[in-house]
């Protein structure tokens, strides 16, 4: 078993209501749990299959140097790189719009 936290934006609410089924809500669309390793792929494949439009982290205690590791899903100015073995994030700055 590992802690899980699964953060949301814009997904539809059937997805919504079937993390809650493993997961507690803590906050909108703040999910966390203590699950195994199969029922994180599980969710994990849930969100791959409905996340439509929306953006999703999910991150989860493991053995590597940080200790945590994590994926994403949907368009997001943070995107996970790695760098020397690490898992870290990059921010894009938003576009501007010159008018």
């Amino acid at each position: 078993m590992s802690f899980l936290v699964v953060v949301t934006e814009n997904i539809p609410p059937r997805l919504r209501g079937r993390l809650a089924i493993w997961l507690l809500e803590v906050r909108a669309g703040v999910y966390i749990g203590d699950v195994s390793r199969r029922t994180r792929e599980m969710i994990w494949q849930q969100l791959r299959e409905g996340h439509e439009s929306g953006n999703v982290v999910m991150a989860w205690a493991s053995n590597h140097e940080s200790g945590y590791e994590f994926q994403t899903l949907g368009a997001n100015r943070r995107l996970p790189v790695e760098f020397d073995g690490l898992h870290l994030v990059a921010f894009h700055p938003q576009e501007s719009s010159d008018l």
